[in-house]
């Protein structure tokens, strides 16, 4: 009668749907990593939430000027529950150990994701406020 949900692999995986939301695990994978981090997402109806199981991750939250971006970085701490809002820019950077379960709508990845690319300089600003923040 218990479902129970286990994956190992690489990357994300969503495991558990449902009609209204769903679970997912995500594991590391490149650009996922404190180095290579090169965009940010958003999704403009619904909320997603982070909680770290184990490893080191970072979440950033970018706010897009006009011309440039500024992140803001939060040092994730182990099963503490992170939710980021519909409309706020995010991406999240992991050690190679790291596991992370996100909770979101069940239709996120299908019709509310947007991507934005960053510059170099903006992956170059990323990339230095991360390790200062990570100590890595």
């Amino acid at each position: 009668m218990i479902e129970q949900y286990i994956y190992t692999g690489e990357g994300y995986n969503p495991y558990l749907i449902g009609d209204k939301w769903q679970v997912a695990k995500l594991n590391y994978l490149p650009g996922h990593g404190f180095d290579d981090m090169s965009n940010v997402e958003v999704h403009k109806k619904t909320d997603e939430v982070f909680i770290l199981l184990k490893g080191r991750a970072v979440l950033v939250t970018a706010n897009m000027g006009e011309k440039e971006v500024s992140f803001e970085l939060t040092d994730m701490q182990p099963c503490v529950t992170y939710n980021i809002p519909c409309g706020i820019w995010h991406n999240i950077g992991m050690s190679e150990d790291a596991e992370i379960i996100i909770v979101e709508d069940a239709q996120t990845h299908m019709n509310d994701v947007g991507y934005f690319e960053l510059t170099d300089s903006s992956k170059d600003e990323l990339t230095q406020i991360v390790h200062h923040l990570m100590n890595v």
